[in-house]
């Protein structure tokens, strides 16, 4: 029995810097005001203080599958996996990207993955666009294959925000839970519904709104998932609603969001498993009680009314850029066993 830990974490604008060669000129119109003053040395800081945290996951061993939001293209994942294969010399990550061109800002999501356990087929990446007027976010899709010979379908997620208002936006999520719920049937339907499905990301909305309840079909009851039929996911977000957290200057309290607006917690990050993770009739199971928000006392803020520590753009004014954050996003993860005599 092997088992795998996969995460997920919105790094929070990672950009190449200011004088980003392979930048396209429409994105390098749209965001040159925030990465002014983005210089190299704050691009590889921002880098090395991602890499500190993604090294610590599974008890310093690194996170077998990672899903990432916020990304600007392969350049910078490319530089990112460079640096964790160089603290993790048992790892050999490579990446999974697809330009998405169409956001607002060009902002993707990806995967970084050990491809010495895991194979991924081209063929089977699709970017799934959710589409509204004024721009659109993607949501990844790629099967991973074990070395057992074992499939598992992966989305990674990072649906529209709550820019212009939560209930004026609220629409384009639904799209988006649509969009999810509609490839999570397709999959189904294609490859059959013992395939193992995991769907991680940003949702910009929590586990109790209808986006991810009634559109993509996520619940909070397990058993639901368990007698289910149809194309239906297990929210493992519920599983972490409140979790404690040791903030920099040692003192332990409780938090009730993976990113803080406001003062308020949200719990944006979620990780959605279908039914096989769940029953553990395939390959794949969830390995109960390890779904998780990842903090680490580094970048849990003493501030009562902040959770993690962002790393911040510098929009002309270094000011703006704390050298010792992170993302204002904690990472999430999940463990699965994997029956490797199943393939």
């Amino acid at each position: 029995m092997a088992q795998h830990l996969l995460a997920f974490w919105n790094v929070e604008n990672l950009f190449g810097p200011e004088d980003h060669p392979p930048r396209i000129d429409w994105i390098r119109d749209r965001v040159k005001n925030d990465l002014r003053g983005w210089t190299r040395a704050l691009y590889d800081r921002k880098l090395a203080q991602l890499a500190r945290i993604i090294v610590q996951m599974k008890s310093g061993a690194g996170p077998d599958i990672l899903g990432v939001c916020e990304v600007e293209d392969g350049f910078v994942l490319a530089d990112l996996a460079g640096l964790l294969n160089a603290a993790l010399p048992d790892r050999r990550y490579a990446v999974v990207h697809a330009d998405n061109t169409r956001d607002l800002r060009g902002i993707d999501t990806a995967f970084i993955y050990d491809s010495g356990a895991f194979t991924v087929d081209p063929a089977l990446i699709f970017n799934h666009f959710v589409l509204r007027r004024t721009g659109t976010r993607d949501i990844l899709q790629a099967t991973f294959r074990s070395q057992a010979g074992n499939d598992i379908v992966l989305l990674c997620n990072h649906w529209p925000s709550r820019s212009g208002g939560t209930v004026e936006s609220a629409g384009f999520r639904a799209t988006a839970g649509e969009t999810l719920g509609y490839w999570h049937q397709r999959i189904r339907e294609e490859v059959g519904a013992d395939m193992p499905v995991l769907a991680f990301g940003d949702f910009n909305d929590d586990p109790f709104d209808p986006s991810l309840r009634f559109n993509a079909v996520a619940w909070r009851e397990r058993g639901d998932v368990e007698r289910g039929r149809s194309a239906q996911f297990y929210n493992l977000a519920w599983e972490y609603l409140t979790f404690p957290a040791t903030d920099t200057r040692g003192k332990t309290r409780m938090l009730n969001g993976t990113l803080y607006f406001g003062g308020d917690g949200n719990l944006f990050d979620q990780i959605l498993v279908g039914k096989p993770l769940v029953t553990g009739d395939g390959p794949y199971s969830v390995v109960d009680g390890t779904a998780r928000v990842e903090v680490f006392p580094e970048m849990v803020s003493p501030s009562v009314s902040l959770g993690p520590i962002r790393f911040g753009l510098p929009k002309g004014d270094v000011a703006n850029v704390d050298q010792n954050g992170y993302s204002d996003h904690f990472p999430v993860s999940v463990m699965l066993a994997e029956n490797v005599g199943m393939a």
